[in-house]
């Protein structure tokens, strides 16, 4: 296998870890406030139906914590494509944007970083990976609560229908009484 002339140029610089570092860390920050502000308003709207708890009102803190989820990814997203926009990078803040995001969610794409920023696409991939694992455990963990709670009712349910005294028998209705 040959490596392209280009690539022979190539060597990993302290500026280039360093960005990839603080832009990891810029994005894990976020992250962490995000995931707070979406547990807090998942967990005030909770109080709010605890009146009237219903499956669809629990679906929907689920839905809405979801939807706040995403947008702080697509957030975090724009301070890596300002960073490749503002560095020069990219050319336009639309495919700085998609670029970005593509590798955030480790899809890639066609484009790439000039070689001297060629380690931020694995960086951004890391923090990418980071922060999907730090979403996914908050959507498990609201979802497990909600599930717990749906089956606490269904449980509750089972044993009021059981306590319940049978009807007694309809003369007339075919039985003999005894």
């Amino acid at each position: 296998m040959s490596i392209p002339d280009g690539d022979l140029q190539y060597i990993t610089s302290l500026e280039e870890i360093s960005w990839g570092a603080t832009l990891v860390a810029v994005t894990l920050a976020m992250h962490g406030v995000g995931m707070v502000g979406t547990l807090a308003v998942s967990n005030r709207l909770k109080l709010v139906f605890a009146a009237h708890r219903s499956f669809i009102r629990g679906i929907a803190v689920i839905i809405l914590a979801s939807w706040m989820i995403i947008l702080v990814h697509l957030i975090e997203v724009f301070v890596w494509a300002g960073f490749f926009l503002w560095c020069g990078a990219m050319p336009t803040a639309s495919r700085s944007y998609y670029f970005a995001l593509m590798d955030y969610t480790t899809l890639g794409c066609e484009f790439n970083l000039p070689l001297r920023w060629r380690l931020l696409e694995g960086m951004i991939a890391i923090g990418g990976l980071m922060t999907f694992a730090w979403s996914t455990g908050v959507l498990f963990t609201m979802a497990q609560d909600f599930q717990d709670q749906e089956l606490q009712l269904v449980k509750r349910r089972r044993q009021k229908r059981a306590q319940q005294p049978a009807p007694p028998p309809v003369h007339g209705s075919g039985e003999i009484p005894g």
